[in-house]
């Protein structure tokens, strides 16, 4: 695809009108967005939303059906190789040899690639110690924890210092604890000028990591903003209520000047307010009793991601196992 001199500038991702099918089931529908140089961008949705299938089409695994797309200034289908020596990959699945050790992983990707001698044992050097595996260098993969396993596998995507570097849920199966330190080398990754680009179904992760957000369900980009773009979309504070009758709660309300909008929940109704919420409540409670109402239940916060994916989605985000992806290997070359 062709782009102007200062998309290529500004943008290292662009993505427009692409779908993809496996037989009759639509897996991405005619989706466009783009991403900046330098920043950690994210696709924020639940398993089978379409995240990965975008991940393999920019990555060329999988042919562009239909679309155009381009990254770090190449076309995915006239490119493809060029495409391939400007990215790194972490995939869903690990793809570690169990009987390697860490130094010999990163060594053979770097032979992979012809990296010069002297160039392939000082990056190794340099990623060890991003990773903090300096330790671990002679150890067996087979002999690491999940948690290194995955900073092992980022520092395999580093080794060719590429522009953008793809992390398909790469904190999947991990313990809480090891998912946060996960997050700070990902962003010193992200420090040293590489492009992120991250697909989760981690409401948590998404928010803390990313400079912005698209989520996605169903191959349907809802929205793409900054994590407080999203927030602030609904209000500036949510008041959960529930009441003795809830429709007749909602006409009452609907019309206070400071409501942006009312969602029935399951007992309750959900309120967003444009204004102070410690402010806004007692005037939302003096209309509900003078309207007869009584109220059971108040709850008053900040937007979460939560609230913003089931606001724009309808639904919670769906957390259903992954299954083995099969590993395709982007050799030099290879198709």
């Amino acid at each position: 695809m062709a782009e102007t001199s200062g998309e290529q500038d500004r943008e290292i991702i662009i993505v427009k009108n692409l779908e993809y099918t496996y037989g009759d089931a639509k897996a991405v529908e005619g989706i466009s967005f783009s991403v900046k140089k330098g920043e950690i961008f994210s696709f924020l949705g639940p398993n089978g939303a379409g995240k990965s299938t975008v991940i393999n089409v920019l990555i060329t695994l999988l042919a562009l059906q239909k679309g155009e797309a381009s990254v770090a200034g190449f076309d995915v289908t006239r490119e493809p190789q060029k495409v391939r020596e400007s990215i790194g990959i972490v995939f869903q699945e690990i793809t570690l040899d169990r009987d390697m050790t860490v130094w010999e992983i990163l060594e053979f990707h770097g032979k992979l690639y012809s990296m010069p001698h002297a160039e392939r044992r000082a990056r190794i050097e340099e990623l060890i110690t991003l990773v903090q595996l300096g330790g671990k260098r002679n150890i067996r993969i087979k002999h690491l924890s999940g948690g290194m396993k995955r900073r092992l596998e980022i520092a395999r995507g580093l080794m060719t210092r590429p522009k953008v570097l793809f992390l398909d849920e790469p904190t999947i199966g991990l313990d809480p604890q090891t998912r946060m330190r996960m997050w700070e080398y990902i962003k010193n990754v992200n420090k040293s000028g590489t492009t992120i680009f991250l697909t989760t179904h981690y409401m948590d992760e998404a928010d803390q990591l990313s400079d912005r957000i698209s989520i996605i369900d169903h191959g349907k980009i809802i929205i793409t903003g900054t994590n407080w773009e999203l927030k602030n979309t609904l209000g500036q504070d949510l008041i959960y209520l529930e009441t003795s009758n809830n429709s007749t709660a909602i006409r009452a309300l609907t019309n206070l000047p400071s409501v942006k909008d009312i969602k029935e929940k399951t007992k309750g109704i959900l309120v967003m307010v444009n204004d102070d919420g410690t402010k806004v409540l007692p005037v939302m409670m003096d209309i509900l009793r003078e309207s007869g109402i009584t109220i059971s239940t108040v709850n008053l916060k900040k937007p979460s991601m939560d609230d913003v994916f089931i606001y724009y989605t309808g639904k919670e985000i769906r957390d259903e196992p992954v299954g083995k992806s099969s590993i395709i290997s982007l050799r030099p070359g290879g198709n």
